[in-house]
């Protein structure tokens, strides 16, 4: 995707990323997860990005394709001033988007579009500016479809799966849980949002990806946990790029609000 050398990645993620404000609340245990991530989780360093965001929704598979600097999207209301001076200027990354939309295509998705205009949403610049602080790796998103299921999701993300041998990180950045309607300013965690997330982990780590995919009829508390289903998506995409044998791994789990989970993961893909 750039002129270095492409070194192979072995893992996808899926981040996470709760409320904005973990842009700058220090009290938030995530914050310290992702601002170390580069030195604990993934240390080496991508040629590109590609992070499918939960806040970006569309009816067809569409992928940014910016050949200039990201514009930072302040897509969120009501938060903290500073919150809104904050900027996240990450090259673009045309050419993977270009390569996006190639294996798309060539895996059956037909109706794949480009936009030369969106910049990054939240769900991408809030994490991205804690994991890679400089923004000096090229960044491009891909939506999600809130009408299609998760084996639609896990589609795109096998047919994307051949950017990780092409040096790209591929980033879901959704929630494990979210039920904005839910949110509290209480101790304690809800049992229907502990329920459900506890299911997702054991289901994930003991590679029952079928049971994820069809989630709304096999996890329990899954309508209230989400509403709608755009924060999950962003996990099977990254799910699926990892390959079906990959192994799963809980790399950070916190709560706040009450309901809202911060259970990330790691897909690691597995020799043939």
């Amino acid at each position: 995707m750039g002129s270095q050398i492409a070194v192979p990645v072995k893992e996808t993620f899926f981040i996470s990323h709760g409320s904005p404000m973990l842009s700058i609340d220090d009290s938030l245990p995530a914050r310290h997860f992702l601002k170390c991530f580069k030195q604990k989780v993934f240390t080496q360093k991508p040629n590109s990005i590609l992070v499918i965001s939960g806040h970006w929704e569309t009816s067809e598979p569409t992928v940014s394709c910016i050949t200039g600097l990201n514009d930072t999207i302040y897509d969120f209301y009501g938060f903290p001033e500073q919150m809104y001076q904050l900027k996240y200027q990450a090259p673009g990354a045309p050419k993977l988007a270009k390569r996006v939309k190639e294996l798309l295509k060539s895996s059956g998705f037909n109706r794949v579009h480009e936009d030369n205009n969106r910049g990054l949403d939240h769900g991408a610049w809030v994490p991205l500016m804690l994991m890679y602080p400089e923004a000096d790796i090229p960044v491009c998103q891909l939506s999600v479809q809130p009408e299609k299921d998760g084996t639609h999701h896990f589609n795109i993300g096998k047919a994307l799966a051949l950017l990780k041998e092409e040096g790209v990180l591929i980033v879901g950045s959704g929630s494990a849980t979210h039920n904005m309607r839910a949110l509290r300013d209480t101790a304690g965690v809800a049992s229907w949002a502990m329920d459900f997330d506890n299911w997702l982990k054991e289901s994930l780590v003991n590679g029952r990806y079928e049971d994820v995919n069809n989630y709304m009829t096999k996890a329990p508390c899954a309508k209230i946990a989400h509403p709608w289903p755009d924060h999950l998506y962003p996990l099977h995409v990254a799910m699926g790029a990892a390959g079906e044998n990959a192994k799963a791994e809980l790399i950070h789990h916190s709560w706040s609000n009450h309901a809202l989970s911060y259970a990330s993961y790691k897909f690691e893909s597995q020799p043939k």
